[in-house]
């Protein structure tokens, strides 16, 4: 076991935990932070993505060792009261069904919009292409994406 010092949501926790447990768990189980989904646990869905330093990442295969400093965001983090443009986009569009994949496809949206504020339908598909819905939503997800782009 390892002390590890993380800064998660602009908070700082401190955690006991083997230097290879994924990041994914010390969210869950031993910070409580259960919107961020398990599905495949081998960066297939995208279910588990979070941001560190801004940047979506699978937090299933991520060992919280190799976390260190980053600032980590969670979809618990993204807004305070659900108001970021991509969760207002997401409720307008009415895009969940079961809603397993939706923290991660939100997640992964809003990193997206970050770093391109006025994509293509092509740049959306591609950005959001790694990211798995058994329900096949994909049609609404993409035109929640562009929705967000246009409000935010």
């Amino acid at each position: 076991m390892a002390t590890f010092n993380l800064k998660i949501n602009g908070k700082a926790h401190t955690v006991d935990v083997d230097d290879d447990t994924p990041l994914l768990w010390v969210l869950r189980d031993h910070l409580g932070m259960v919107g961020t989904k398990f599905s495949c646990g081998i960066a297939q869905c995208g279910a588990c993505t979070v941001h560190v330093n801004g940047t979506p990442t699978f937090s299933c295969v991520t060992p919280v060792s190799s976390v260190g400093n980053s600032d980590v965001t969670t979809i618990e983090g993204l807004s305070k009261d659900g108001d970021h443009p991509v969760q207002k986009a997401w409720a307008e569009v009415d895009v969940a069904q079961c809603g397993y994949c939706q923290a991660g496809q939100i997640m992964t949206a809003a990193a997206f919009l970050e770093s391109n504020p006025n994509p293509s339908m092509e740049e959306i598909d591609n950005a959001m292409n790694r990211n798995i819905c058994r329900c096949g939503t994909y049609h609404k997800i993409r035109e929640a994406v562009a929705l967000a782009a246009k409000t935010k």
